[in-house]
């Protein structure tokens, strides 16, 4: 009997002509798309506009999209990519980082709030709701691509991820069975969902920036940790003492116990308070 699982599967749906439908750009699509309606129901619920989130939608796309570029070329490869800035352009080739992510997803909804007079908090405290939903989907993605692998293991749901041609000290990642990283992230992210829409549900809301404190905290915990199951992506980062994924986390977790000492020190407000007062 076999002590772990054959992972197999094809990054791509379909292909017609030029044409190729890949999973991941399906789920990267999806953690947009399955979130909407809930942050509408949010803000429904406190008392917003279904067209502000669409709005709130498009900045997060646009932030998203190019903090993950950015940050991949700049923390991961910035010699290559600024001798060749036209390839930071190729997104479709791959490479996007989840700590870049999390900065363009900040600076994009800043700006948002400064146009449509929001309070920062108060947005960040809903908009991680659905960004754990859309953290799932993207590292399911990664799952489908067979990417962004675990280190050896010999746990019976280790995964050998046989379309994995990448040499980790010599020898092609398919060749042992490995830590289904994306999996472990994936499931937290669902975890981290189901618990911030409880206290959401609970009232937490009225805790001006205690969900996002919470959020970034717990999130970037589990990064820092879940990085010792991981292999390096770069080869530089086998010469650090942390990974690269490791060292970007450190401030997001100090900034996440920042803003959860400050939350807890505010008087609670309404849930429909979303004025630009933070501003």
């Amino acid at each position: 009997m076999l002590n772990y699982i054959t992972w197999d599967v094809s990054p791509d749906i379909f292909s017609l002509g030029p044409v190729t439908v890949r999973w991941y750009g399906l789920l990267f699509a999806m953690a947009f798309v399955a979130t909407q309606p809930i942050e509408k129901y949010i803000y429904r619920k406190d008392g917003r506009k279904d067209e502000d989130v669409d709005i709130l939608t498009m900045y997060m796309i646009v932030g998203t999209v190019i903090g993950a570029r950015l940050g991949h070329c700049l923390f991961y490869d910035p010699v290559y990519y600024l001798s060749n800035p036209l390839e930071i352009l190729k997104i479709w080739e791959g490479g996007l980082a989840s700590h870049g992510g999390t900065i363009g997803i900040l600076l994009a909804l800043y700006m948002f709030c400064r146009k449509y007079k929001f309070d920062y908090l108060w947005v960040l405290d809903r908009i991680v709701i659905v960004v754990a939903v859309g953290g799932m989907f993207i590292r399911l993605g990664n799952l489908m691509n067979s990417e962004i692998i675990g280190k050896p293991s010999d746990l019976p749901w280790a995964f050998k991820f046989v379309r994995n041609n990448e040499l980790f000290n010599g020898v092609p990642a398919y060749m042992d069975p490995r830590h289904p990283s994306q999996l472990y992230e994936s499931l937290f992210c669902l975890v981290l969902f189901i618990m911030l829409y409880t206290l959401w549900k609970r009232g937490a809301g009225q805790i001006r920036g205690f969900l996002f404190g919470l959020f970034v905290t717990l999130l970037f915990t589990f990064r820092f940790l879940i990085e010792f199951t991981k292999e390096n992506q770069e080869k530089f980062e086998d010469e650090l003492p942390l990974n690269m994924g490791q060292w970007l986390s450190i401030p997001l977790i100090l900034i996440g116990i920042a803003v959860l000492i400050y939350s807890l020190r505010q008087p609670r407000q309404p849930n429909t308070v979303a004025s630009s007062k933070a501003v």
